[in-house]
């Protein structure tokens, strides 16, 4: 796909049909990251669709994704490379003698691929998601300049790798921590709050086609008023679309407050928050 002549109500419709439903902010800035090349840094609360945004443009332009999956502790090796370590060593026991060069040891055919050093040699091919930076250690976000800023890595052993061609990269951010202007300098960013009432009842109907009009709405509305309430961790458009596909699951047309207590794990993962809920499920579906 071209992305010179892409509008943004043209991308805004291309996600809807694959049922993601952005809001024109969302749809400009990813529509800028396709044109002019650059990372696509999205920060928001956890469950608002940041990670599906990745999938579905994988889908939407028929590339593979590639997911680097960011946690502490996280280093260069596990998200760039590795050596085969026990290949390199059935070399070299099947060598006539034990002078094996390092040209020979460090060769492409021990080079393990980590999905950083994959997305570099796919580069148009795919679409690089990095999920959950803010996971990550300064000093994993320091290493990931050069890859943002230049689509090129470094191999110690082999030299510097460069992208022939620019993949598609989005990262997400759960703000758990504030991630360095450097990043942030390689980046367009935009935040993914709740969305309003209206998109999301959209959302889950496009989401869970099946279920009535009138029970997205029920379900939309009572997920608002857990937000409102004071609890630990607020529930993302995720966990609405798993409430409603729980109480459409039991076979209900409505959400009444047996149905609503007997699903409520589906939307709120915290003890406290379930039990303070719970006890609040009038006010809640009302």
């Amino acid at each position: 796909m071209a992305f010179e002549e892409l509008t943004v109500s043209q991308l805004t419709s291309d996600l809807a049909e694959r049922g993601y439903i952005a809001d024109r902010g969302l749809a400009t800035s990813l529509l800028l990251s396709l044109k002019l090349g650059k990372p696509l840094l999205l920060e928001g609360e956890v469950g608002v669709g940041k990670t599906e945004l990745a999938r579905t443009v994988a889908t939407m332009l028929g590339r593979e994704l590639i997911r680097l999956q960011c946690y502490e502790g996280i280093d260069m090796h596990q998200a760039l490379y590795e050596w085969d370590y026990a290949r390199q060593m059935l070399f070299v026991r099947s060598l006539a003698t034990d002078d094996a060069s390092d040209e020979q040891l460090f060769g492409p055919r021990f080079l393990l691929e980590r999905p950083l050093l994959k997305a570099v040699r796919s580069g148009d091919q795919c679409v690089l998601l990095i999920d959950e930076i803010d996971r990550a250690d300064d000093e994993f976000e320091a290493f990931l300049l050069e890859l943002l800023g230049d689509f090129q890595v470094t191999i110690p052993e082999v030299g510097t790798i460069q992208a022939q061609s620019r993949p598609i990269v989005i990262l997400t951010s759960n703000r758990t921590r504030e991630l360095h202007d450097a990043l942030k300098r390689r980046c367009l960013y935009t935040w993914i709050g709740f969305p309003e009432t209206e998109r999301e009842i959209e959302i889950v109907k496009s989401r869970l086609p099946e279920i009535g009009p009138a029970l997205a709405n029920q379900v939309v509305h009572a997920v608002n008023r857990l937000r409102a309430m004071d609890l630990e961790k607020l529930p993302g458009v995720a966990e609405t679309i798993d409430w409603a596909e729980s109480v459409s699951a039991l076979g209900a047309k409505t959400l009444t407050a047996e149905v609503a207590i007997d699903t409520l794990g589906a939307v709120v993962k915290d003890r406290d928050d379930l039990d303070f809920a719970s006890r609040s499920i009038q006010d809640v579906i009302s």
